[in-house]
């Protein structure tokens, strides 16, 4: 969950972390903070698009002249209100790197969890058809902020 007010993050673990940027846009939700998942990375960019049910995240590097990993877009419940917002990361996404063409990850994990009974059967079609769209939409645009202003989100990315 994260609280927009205090710009804080709380995980399912009870865990809060401190957020450096929280804030709504007309398209969703930016954020930035730290992230001790990698020692490579000093930040990450998120942003959460509840219309698109997506997930978008990067990772900046924290050499100034390392080159910034792929981007990462992972099918997503988003629900939000004034106050906080919430994600159900559903697992299945893509990964979008600069050099080469974007493709699907995380697809182990997804089926895994989805045969598991983790995801249910109806989450499951809304991720494989999200992603599928998603996907063919970035083949067309060849870059992720000509998709992003074919989606009416004009920020760059």
């Amino acid at each position: 969950m994260i609280d927009v007010f205090s710009s804080q993050r709380r995980h399912p673990s009870g865990a809060v972390h401190q957020l450096d940027a929280c804030h709504v846009e007309r398209w969703g939700l930016a954020l930035r903070g730290p992230t001790a998942d990698t020692e490579d990375a000093a930040s990450e960019v998120t942003w959460l698009l509840p219309d698109l049910g997506l997930r978008l995240t990067k990772l900046r590097p924290r050499r100034r002249h390392s080159r910034p990993g792929p981007t990462r877009l992972t099918a997503t419940r988003i629900e939000h209100d004034t106050r906080s917002w919430m994600s159900t990361d559903l697992l299945l996404g893509l990964e979008i790197d600069d050099r080469a063409p974007a493709r699907i990850a995380q697809y182990e994990e997804f089926a895994a969890a989805v045969s598991s009974g983790l995801i249910r059967l109806s989450e499951a079609d809304f991720a494989l058809r999200t992603v599928h769209r998603t996907l063919e939409e970035i083949s067309l645009h060849r870059d992720i902020n000509q998709w992003l202003a074919h989606r009416g989100i004009f920020d760059m990315w």
